[in-house]
């Protein structure tokens, strides 16, 4: 057979006929036999495989975590002691426990919430009905009080007004009593005595609380002693024991424009100061406790030079003359 050139095959033809010898185009067709998934992936373009999302059964209420490491005993006081459990020992209820049941099974804890409940109950009723009223002020009010404190004399009508048997609110009456200058008068008398001592490198911790807890202990003890005497004297009046914290808590005003002045002129500022101070609340206190605490006897006509009515009298000037007293005690030791 001729040998000739293949004009299709673009190769050399052999004698046998046979297609045209190419190497390469052999070893390629034996990659892809032995690899059929390569010429699959050859042909189509890889795709990321994500992970596969398993649905995770919802636990049931009763039912414990399989994560979990411990039981919940959180709940163990919701349910009743020694309830019947389920079969699997999971603490599941048989049945619901009745509220005589849960109270027979910790009766100390319920009684101690039923008692903590009526205590804020009453609490709540407390500052509703007696320190809301104290606290009923405005800038109007706290202007005129002090005016009032620093300057009686001028004063006319001490009266307190009323609405329907109620004491009208202390912002509508400057005469009414009010606890929110006495409690920042206070504030600011153990700040001011805080001053004094740090100018007089005398400052400590220790110091300026044994400072407030004096004041604070002088001041219980005049409540004390007053409601004592008006116990013994059996006078009937109007006058609260927050009154007479109102009315005695007045006293530290004058305490801090004396050493205020102290510490600005020295004790000769001090002591002009603090005299003004202690005439002004002197008279503050007798016309304001006379109408508390002779009310009674002026409503019933009695004369006021009777027996009883001046033990009264006496006491409210024995009141008004313990300010003074206890003004300079407690602010001598702070000008120097």
């Amino acid at each position: 057979m001729p040998i000739g050139c293949g004009a299709a095959g673009g190769g050399v033809a052999t004698e046998a006929g046979r297609a045209p010898f190419k190497p390469w185009l052999g070893r390629r067709r034996r990659r892809l036999r032995m690899h059929p998934a390569g010429l699959a992936a050859a042909g189509t373009p890889r795709q990321r495989k994500w992970p596969s999302k398993r649905r995770i059964p919802v636990s049931q209420p009763g039912m414990a975590d399989p994560h979990q490491l411990f039981d919940d005993t959180s709940s163990a006081q919701s349910r009743a002691y020694g309830a019947p459990q389920g079969p699997s020992g999971l603490g599941y209820l048989t049945a619901p426990a009745s509220p005589p049941a849960a109270f027979l099974s910790d009766p100390v804890s319920n009684m101690a919430m039923a008692y903590g409940s009526s205590l804020a109950a009453q609490g709540k009723e407390l500052v509703d009905k007696n320190l809301k009223y104290y606290f009923a002020v405005d800038t109007l009010y706290v202007g005129k009080k002090l005016g009032l404190l620093f300057f009686p004399y001028l004063h006319q009508d001490w009266e307190v007004q009323y609405q329907q048997d109620t004491p009208v609110a202390p912002r509508f009456d400057v005469n009414a009593p009010d606890l929110y200058i006495p409690a920042m008068a206070f504030i600011t008398y153990i700040l001011v005595a805080g001053l004094a001592l740090g100018t007089q490198d005398r400052f400590s911790p220790d110091l300026l609380g044994l400072q407030a807890s004096s004041a604070l202990a002088w001041l219980t003890l005049e409540v004390l002693a007053i409601l004592f005497s008006l116990y013994l004297v059996t006078v009937n009046t109007d006058l609260t024991t927050i009154d007479l914290v109102a009315f005695l808590g007045y006293k530290y005003v004058g305490m801090i424009g004396g050493v205020l002045m102290g510490l600005l002129c020295g004790k000769i500022g001090y002591y002009l100061v603090l005299g003004w101070c202690c005439i002004s609340i002197f008279v503050f206190m007798i016309r304001t406790l006379r109408l508390k605490i002779l009310a009674e006897a002026a409503a019933e006509g009695v004369p006021v030079r009777g027996a009883r009515n001046q033990l009264r009298m006496y006491l409210t000037m024995a009141v008004a003359a313990a300010q003074p007293l206890l003004m300079y005690w407690l602010t001598f030791h702070l000008v120097r």
